[in-house]
C-alpha cells in the first residue's frame, strides 16, 4: 500500500540538480523523487535517534544539578569491569 504523494517545490544549486538528473539518467533512481526521497528518510532516522539522545543528556545534567554524580576515577572503573568480566567467566 503506497502513501498519499504530496507535491513540493524545491530549489536546488545546479550542481545539486546536475547531480539529481543524472542519478536518475543513469538509472541509479527512477525518479528525482526518489533521489530526493533517499537523504529525507536518512535525516528522519537521524532526527528520531537524536530524541532519546537528549533525554540522556539532560538526565545528566539533572543529575549534576541534583548532586548525583562522583569524580571520574578511572581506577574504580577499570576496577569494576574487571569484576564484572570475571563474574560472568565464572558464570560460563
Amino acid at each position: 500500500m503506497g502513501r498519499k504523494a504530496e507535491c513540493l517545490t524545491i530549489t536546488l544549486t545546479a550542481d545539486m540538480a546536475v547531480a539529481v538528473s543524472d542519478a536518475v539518467a543513469s538509472g541509479e533512481y527512477d525518479s528525482t523523487g526518489a533521489v530526493i526521497s533517499e537523504p529525507l528518510s536518512a535525516w528522519r532516522e537521524r532526527r528520531a535517534l537524536r530524541e532519546p539522545l537528549r533525554a540522556e543528556v539532560q538526565a545528566g545534567i539533572d543529575d549534576i544539578d541534583t548532586g548525583r554524580v562522583r569524580d571520574f576515577d578511572a581506577d574504580r572503573i577499570i576496577a569494576m569491569g574487571r569484576r564484572k568480566r570475571s563474574a560472568r567467566s565464572r558464570s560460563a
